[in-house]
């Protein structure tokens, strides 16, 4: 006779976020543990050497004093670092809502729950660039 196996519940997600910012997009998983940050398989301070960018990061943990309550694992991809950074902190926001509805009204405050929506300008045919116009020439 096969006996029931007891599934050790672990990894469990508390909440999931998903940010952008520019063209980059996270995905973001709270789960339960002591604060450690691991974006695309590498410690934050590793993966961003800028350490603007992993100040970044922290912002929306620091706002709701939850810096050393979670593990967070990042899932995060296209843009640049800045970028990555800005989906990163999107992201954790919108996580830590949907963990607790109580961390909403300071993270809205602090305008982290905002999809910064600033994209770079696509090039005009007849142009060099976006806005850029060749030199006009009288003769």
């Amino acid at each position: 006779m096969a006996t029931k196996k007891v599934i050790e519940k672990q990894n469990v997600n508390l909440g999931l976020g998903t940010g952008r910012r520019k063209t980059a997009v996270a995905r973001v998983y709270l789960r339960e543990g002591e604060g450690n940050i691991t974006i695309n398989g590498r410690k934050v301070d590793e993966y961003f050497g800028n350490p603007l960018c992993v100040f970044m990061v922290k912002q929306p943990l620091d706002v709701t004093d939850t810096l050393t309550k979670f593990d967070l694992v990042i899932n995060v991809h296209g843009g640049g670092p800045t970028g990555q950074a800005g989906a990163c902190r999107h992201g954790i926001a919108r996580a830590l809502v949907q963990q607790d509805e109580n961390n909403l009204p300071s993270l809205r405050a602090a305008g982290f729950l905002t999809r910064d929506s600033r994209m770079v300008e696509r090039k005009k045919y007849g142009q060099p660039g976006a806005r850029r116009k060749f030199q006009f020439s009288k003769r």
